[in-house]
């Protein structure tokens, strides 16, 4: 791959854009069911997966890690951030349930690129001082996230992007708010991280969900491009001068677009700079 890829860092460092939004109560599993994707009463204590958000047309607002401390408390770590604007429109369906949202302020997150020390897939573990270590790599290419209730980690610019490019590398779309309420689960390839179920009961969007699932009506996906130059969400991907697809997330010279399934052969452009297309790679799945 190219050398203008943002470079791994050693040691730990900070990230500023996740946040985390608390749900606590005797109901937070019920009502995580009832408004997100995946299937919340199945995850054990402990344990965490890929979850997402979506409006009631099917179209995906967020994608996050859903953590189960216990049945009483949940964490979503949203990679975007957002978590006010989440939490203030998700308390307008509480009614009586027994379920309170906050955004997890205390929690700073930090990265590594390197193997977790006791968290392991989909088992989170509980570290000295409070903080949360989760596995989010594979054992070729390790990556580790600590939420620490008082974060220590140095913030470098460079860090955050590399971070994020091995985000789209992995398949992880990382939405701006532009890109938000534009695309189906599918469409975003989230059937690869597992971050949807599709045997679960009723949740916003779920019937565009299973229709095209089951249906097979899926004609578009997530590919990972590579260019020259930076790219931004939104922009046109085109071949030949012909509009095939859409940039939906970018971090420096990576992007994820959401192409056609049976995309021609021949070169591809983004605001008319060449791109190659890259192999996404397996294993970020929980």
């Amino acid at each position: 791959m190219s050398d203008n890829l943002a470079p791994l860092f050693s040691g730990t460092r900070a990230l500023r854009r996740p946040q985390v939004l608390a749900l606590s109560g005797p109901d937070a599993v019920a009502f995580a069911q009832a408004q997100f994707a995946n299937d919340v009463p199945s995850l054990a204590d402990g344990h965490w997966h890929w979850n997402a958000w979506l409006t009631a047309k099917g179209r995906v607002l967020a994608v996050f890690q859903l953590l189960r401390l216990d049945a009483g408390q949940l964490l979503l770590l949203c990679h975007d951030g957002g978590v006010e604007a989440m939490a203030e429109q998700l308390r307008r369906f509480v009614f009586r349930r027994k379920v309170t949202l906050a955004h997890a302020d205390a929690f700073a997150v930090e990265a590594a690129f390197q193997a977790p020390a006791r968290a392991h897939g989909a088992a989170f573990a509980h570290l000295d001082g409070g903080a949360i270590e989760l596995d989010l790599g594979t054992a070729a290419h390790p990556r580790t996230l600590r939420l620490v209730p008082a974060g220590t980690a140095a913030y470098v610019d460079a860090a955050e992007l590399a971070w994020r490019q091995w985000d789209l590398r992995f398949g992880l779309p990382r939405l701006e708010a532009s890109q938000q309420e534009q695309w189906t689960p599918q469409q975003l390839g989230l059937d690869r991280l597992a971050a949807y179920s599709v045997k679960k009961g009723c949740y916003p969007g779920q019937e565009i969900v299973a229709r095209t699932h089951f249906l097979g009506k899926a004609k578009r996906s997530l590919a990972l491009l590579h260019g020259d130059l930076a790219s931004t969400p939104g922009d046109a991907v085109t071949q030949a001068g012909a509009t095939l697809g859409t940039v939906a997330s970018s971090a420096g010279t990576l992007a994820l677009a959401v192409l056609p399934l049976d995309l021609p052969a021949g070169g591809l452009e983004v605001a008319g700079a060449a791109v190659e297309r890259l192999e996404l790679l397996d294993g970020l799945a929980r």
